[in-house]
């Protein structure tokens, strides 16, 4: 079973940037169908970025220009680089894999791949104006 450990959240102003990162360890295939999801207080999770089957990006309207998801492959690492931060971002982050098992809400979210269905326990982003 693949364990998911999210890191680098915090609190920034608008307009700030931060990075989150996801540990990965298991049994890891290649790190395709791995993302990063987002809930709000009050409002469902939605999918943020994603590496898709093909190993392309997928990225949600809101965060395009803003947000860059990469992957280190030697370190089973996952990480997200956001910049230009707004109010609207503040949520909870949490890393998921898809096709895997566990509980918490199944999300479908790009291309090519199996429901997220796997997620680390998540890193707070709060962003003030």
């Amino acid at each position: 079973q693949v364990q998911l450990v999210e890191s680098g959240g915090g609190s920034v102003q608008s307009g700030g940037s931060l990075r989150l990162s996801c540990s990965a360890s298991g049994y890891i295939y290649d790190m395709s169908c791995m993302g990063w999801f987002r809930q709000a207080p009050g409002k469902e999770r939605e999918g943020v970025a994603v590496i898709d089957n093909d190993g392309t990006p997928s990225y949600a309207d809101s965060v395009k220009g803003r947000f860059t998801i990469s992957q280190d492959n030697a370190k089973n690492t996952l990480y997200l680089e956001m910049n230009n931060l707004k109010p609207e971002d503040t949520a909870m982050y949490y890393c998921a894999t898809a096709g895997g098992s566990g509980p918490g809400p199944t999300i479908y979210f790009g291309f090519g791949c199996l429901g997220y269905n796997h997620w680390g326990q998540g890193t707070q982003v709060t962003v003030s104006a």
